[in-house]
C-alpha cells in the first residue's frame, strides 16, 4: 500500500480549508497579527500560494510588467485581468484572491468602475477588487461596498499614474503627509476592507496605519503596516532587474531556468535525451 507523501497530505488539508473572507483579513489586525499578500498571475502559481498557507493572493496589474512585456501597468486590459484573474481563482481554495481593476476602467465614471469591477467577480471569480487612488475615489468605493463588492484601496505610489507621477517615494513633504492620511481615512470610511501603501517613508506608514481601523499592506512602506504584499517575481528572482528598493529575493529561479535549458540543451545536442526510458 503507498503512503501518502507529506506534500499531497499537506495540499489536501489546505484544500479542505474553508475559503476566507474579508472579515478573516480584518481580524489579523485585531490581532495584532502580521500577514502576507504575493501577486499570482496563473493556474500553478496560484495553486502552490494557496498551498503555502498564503491568506491573500493579488491578481495585480503588474502583470503588465511582469507577464505581458509592458514597460509599466498602463496597457493592461479588463480582458487582460480578467482572463489572468480566472486563471488565480481556479488555482486558490482557500486564499481570498483579489483583482486590480486595471487604469481607464473605473476613472471616467462610477457606472465603469461598477460594470468593471463586476466582470471581475462574475466572470473571473475574485472575492475583491483594488483600486488606486484616495478621497476621489471614495465614492465609487462606497457605491461599490453597498453593491456587495468587496475593495481593497491603494494609496502612495499609484503605478497607474507613472505618466504623472512617475516612480518615486511619495510622503517625503508634511503637505503630501496630510493627503495620504486624507486618503486613507477616506478609504476606511467609505469601507474599503484594506489599503495598500506602497513606497512611502516608514514613519509615514506607521501614521497611517495608527489612522485606520482596516489592515493596511505595506510594499516599500516600512515595517509598521499590518501585512506586506510583494511581486512574485521578484520574491522568485525571475526578474532580470532592476529591482526596487523593498524587493528581497528568496530564490533565484531565474539561474535555475537558465541552467535547467542549457542542460536540456546540451542532452539532446549529444543524443543522451531522449532515452529509453523516455521513449514508447
Amino acid at each position: 500500500m503507498s503512503v501518502p507523501s507529506q506534500q499531497s497530505s499537506s495540499s489536501e488539508a489546505v484544500g479542505h480549508q474553508k475559503a476566507l473572507t474579508v472579515r478573516d483579513i480584518q481580524d489579523y489586525k485585531t490581532r495584532g497579527e502580521r500577514f502576507l499578500m504575493l501577486t499570482a498571475y496563473d493556474y500553478p502559481t496560484a495553486q502552490i500560494l494557496d498551498q503555502a498557507g498564503l491568506p491573500l493572493l493579488l491578481v495585480g496589474d503588474s502583470l503588465g510588467n511582469n507577464v505581458l512585456g509592458y514597460p509599466s501597468t498602463v496597457p493592461v486590459t479588463l480582458d487582460d485581468m480578467v482572463h489572468h484573474a480566472a486563471a488565480v481563482c481556479r488555482g486558490a481554495r482557500r486564499a481570498l484572491v483579489v483583482g486590480d481593476l486595471p487604469f481607464m476602467s473605473y476613472q471616467v465614471s462610477p457606472e465603469d468602475g461598477m460594470r468593471a469591477a463586476g466582470r471581475l467577480l462574475k466572470e473571473a471569480g475574485v472575492t475583491a477588487v483594488k483600486l488606486e487612488g484616495g478621497v476621489r475615489c471614495a465614492g465609487l468605493v462606497a457605491r461599490l461596498v453597498d453593491a456587495g463588492i468587496p475593495v481593497m484601496g491603494h494609496i502612495g505610489l499609484t503605478p497607474q499614474s507613472v505618466n504623472l507621477l512617475g516612480y518615486r517615494v511619495q510622503g517625503r513633504q508634511a503637505e503630501s503627509v496630510d493627503r495620504l492620511l486624507d486618503d486613507a481615512v477616506a478609504l476606511a470610511g467609505a469601507g474599503a476592507f484594506s489599503i495598500v501603501v506602497e513606497a512611502v517613508p516608514a514613519e509615514v506608514g506607521k501614521r497611517i496605519t495608527e489612522a485606520v481601523d482596516v489592515p493596511t499592506i505595506g510594499i516599500g512602506a516600512g515595517p509598521h503596516t499590518d501585512g506586506q504584499v510583494l511581486v512574485i517575481n521578484d520574491v522568485l528572482g525571475l526578474n532580470a532587474g532592476p529591482h526596487p528598493r523593498f524587493a528581497k529575493a528568496y530564490a533565484d529561479l531565474r539561474s535555475v531556468i537558465t541552467d535547467a535549458a542549457k542542460s536540456l540543451s546540451a542532452e539532446i545536442t549529444s543524443g543522451d535525451y531522449p532515452g529509453p526510458e523516455h521513449t514508447y
